[in-house]
């Protein structure tokens, strides 16, 4: 039975989370999350990139198969996502510096951020169709922009208490992370059965 269009959204974005319950994506979730002005932009660029390359991941699976290719996937899908993050670099360049030097590194990341590579993947590896697969990598962009402004507004939060020096800085984001990821494992549960 085929996976309906609500469950694979719903899924993506809580139960399993490309960041929040697979793990995917930490460097920018970590590196970007210290500020709210900076989280939602970044979870819009990967979201945009995401969803490019969902596209184009499923146009080149078709073609690869066809052709029995298969041992190309693989670098086609990074230079696609590569291709896709210059898009993105270019036009925040041009018509929003400021955000283009918040973002700083985080933003050519994207091109190494597993979970952009992971959705394309794991699309092809659970035989989506076109609509499926849109929503699939709109649901994982929605995600990991759920888990940027979450860990965004509670770093914020944490940033006006009064904190022990031996848990500031690294020690009490992945803590916060960890604690995140164990509520999104509430999730798990959600659609297992009927």
């Amino acid at each position: 039975m085929s996976e309906s269009l609500s469950q694979i959204f719903i899924g993506t974005l809580l139960a399993n989370n490309l960041v929040l319950a697979m793990f995917l994506g930490l460097c920018p979730f970590l590196g970007v999350s210290a500020r709210l002005n900076t989280a939602l932009p970044m979870g819009a660029a990967t979201t945009f990139v995401m969803l490019v390359a969902s596209l184009c991941a499923f146009g080149l699976n078709w073609l690869v198969t066809t052709f029995n290719l298969e041992f190309l996937r693989l670098i086609a899908y990074i230079v696609i996502i590569a291709s896709a993050v210059q898009l993105v670099e270019m036009v925040l360049k041009k018509y929003s510096p400021v955000l283009f030097r918040a973002l700083g590194i985080y933003l050519p990341l994207i091109t190494t951020n597993c979970a952009v590579l992971g959705v394309a993947l794991f699309q092809t590896a659970r035989d989506y169709d076109f609509l499926q697969s849109v929503t699939f990598a709109v649901a994982g962009g929605a995600g990991f922009t759920l888990a940027l402004l979450l860990m965004a507004g509670l770093r914020e939060r944490l940033n006006l208490a009064i904190v022990p020096n031996v848990v500031q800085g690294t020690a009490l984001s992945l803590m916060l992370a960890g604690l995140l990821s164990l509520a999104f494992m509430g999730f798990a549960g959600l659609g297992a059965g009927e």
